[in-house]
């Protein structure tokens, strides 16, 4: 779908549904921060839809401008970036065992109602798909969309400290075995990338290419 794009094509299909996807899972982080007792990311305007206060200049601009570039240079798309995470004093939620772990599953959980939102998008979208046109424009932005939000949903969902996963699973175990684990949140990226180094991130990233193909069938 993507190998024939241009790298100012390929650009202009991800802008939309990186920005939305990163946007909506840090603010979705901060509302639900919010309810259960935590103002810090209302007070930092982090509870907004608009990209700027969550934009990373790496994550949300360097590192997708490079794997654009390379997906031009190479033929095969790759696409990923992150935002600024949102700030939360977790002391400040009215029962913090139990709200971290509802705080933290925000963020997935919003990428999973953005990549429904991208497949209704897909679903009723329709015209002259020959060339770049509005049409191809917006099925390659939904079918991006879909993929992306369910590869950060799956990716969070990892039990690897400081991603999502991980601090449902520190809330889970018991106090003691809790502080030994937030013990390894310093090297969560360093887990990552070591992972990646041997080969089995993409494996356990597999459900994110398997539920956009179920995704995929249903158009």
């Amino acid at each position: 779908m993507f190998e024939d794009l241009n790298t100012a094509q390929l650009i202009a299909i991800t802008v939309l549904p990186l920005l939305f996807a990163i946007t909506l899972h840090e603010a979705a982080h901060g509302w639900v921060a919010m309810k259960l007792g935590d103002n810090t990311a209302k007070m930092l305007g982090r509870i907004t839809l608009n990209p700027v206060p969550h934009i990373d200049p790496v994550g949300t601009i360097a590192v997708p401008l490079i794997l654009v570039l390379l997906s031009s240079l190479l033929g095969n798309f790759m696409i990923f970036g992150w935002a600024k995470p949102v700030p939360i004093t977790w002391r400040h939620l009215r029962n913090p065992r139990r709200d971290i772990a509802l705080v933290a599953l925000a963020g997935p959980m919003a990428n999973l109602l953005m990549a429904i939102f991208w497949f209704a998008v897909l679903k009723i979208t329709f015209g002259p798909t020959t060339g770049f046109t509005a049409t191809s424009f917006i099925l390659m932005s939904a079918a991006l969309g879909i993929y992306f939000n369910l590869l950060l949903m799956i990716l969070n969902l990892l039990p690897i400290l400081p991603l999502d996963g991980g601090r449902v699973l520190n809330s889970l175990l018991p106090y003691k075995l809790s502080r030994k684990y937030s013990e390894l949140e310093p090297y969560g990226l360093f887990i990552l990338l070591a992972l990646m180094a041997v080969g089995l991130l993409p494996y356990l990233l597999a459900p994110a290419p398997w539920l956009y193909n179920l995704f995929i069938q249903f158009v």
